[in-house]
């Protein structure tokens, strides 16, 4: 990854400390960048969701109250790509942030990754796992896809809401074309395909009524999983898309696996 620029970056919102890395891809020499906000060696990453940016967790407001301070409590470092946009964790998406963790260890003396995210971010947390689950010390995945190929479809039936046309073409442009031309991509791409290689702790939630992710999605990956020592799935009935982020469960289960890792 070359770096072009890290500065401070100063909005009125944004706690102190929070720098903007720019960086060109060693992909395909795109140009895209990060938020980071060192403070030590447990660093948590936090993908955004469809529609939003990298600077999700500083200026969403129910995010910015119920996330960002028990991050800072607990002493995470933070990192918030913005990752090509609304890439779902593309092949392109993995490699730029296999990249960037590999520059904040270099860089910022980064020792553990954390995942928490929801909906397109939570999907990334666990597509990003299990392609590189060397990387990655615990994750939470709020709402997320499991399996991108039958989400695509169940996505291009639906008639409502918009978005969801809106999220199927995104997958497609970012996947180089449907599942039937590019199947193999999908496939190697698909958490409930390739679930064995969730082998660090995983905390998932899915409400049961969510119209943008269906709870099937999460259902295929638990069942999966049954009898995995260190998953935990949690079904929030009646629950909608936005639901799981009001939970507190997952944001203390994240840190009694951090304390245990490290030994605190």
């Amino acid at each position: 990854m070359e770096l072009l620029t890290c500065l401070p970056v100063k909005r009125e919102r944004w706690p102190e400390g929070v720098w903007q890395l720019e960086y060109r891809s060693e992909v395909d020499g795109k140009t895209d960048w990060t938020l980071v906000q060192p403070r030590g060696s447990d660093w948590l990453v936090k993908l955004h969701g469809h529609g939003s940016s990298g600077d999700q967790i500083y200026t969403r407001e129910d995010l910015r109250k119920n996330w960002l301070p028990r991050f800072l409590e607990v002493g995470y470092s933070l990192c918030c790509p913005n990752l090509r946009g609304n890439a779902w964790m593309s092949p392109a998406a993995v490699a730029d942030l296999k990249s960037l963790l590999d520059y904040l260890r270099s860089e910022f003396k980064a020792r553990r990754f954390f995942f928490y995210s929801g909906s397109m971010g939570g999907s990334g947390n666990l597509i990003y796992a299990v392609v590189h689950p060397e990387d990655v010390s615990a994750l939470v995945a709020l709402c997320p896809a499991t399996d991108l190929e039958s989400y695509y479809r169940w996505c291009r039936q639906q008639k409502n809401p918009p978005v969801l046309e809106e999220i199927a073409t995104a997958i497609e442009v970012s996947y180089g074309g449907p599942p039937e031309t590019n199947r193999e991509v999908y496939r190697q791409h698909s958490v409930w395909r390739n679930a064995n290689r969730l082998t660090m702790p995983v905390f998932l939630v899915h409400g049961n009524a969510d119209a943008i992710i269906p709870v099937a999605q999460s259902r295929l990956l638990a069942e999966k999983l049954k009898g995995k020592p260190d998953f935990f799935y949690l079904e929030i009935p009646n629950g909608h898309h936005d639901s799981p982020l009001e939970l507190q469960e997952p944001l203390f289960w994240l840190e009694e696996k951090r304390r245990w890792l490290t030994g605190d």
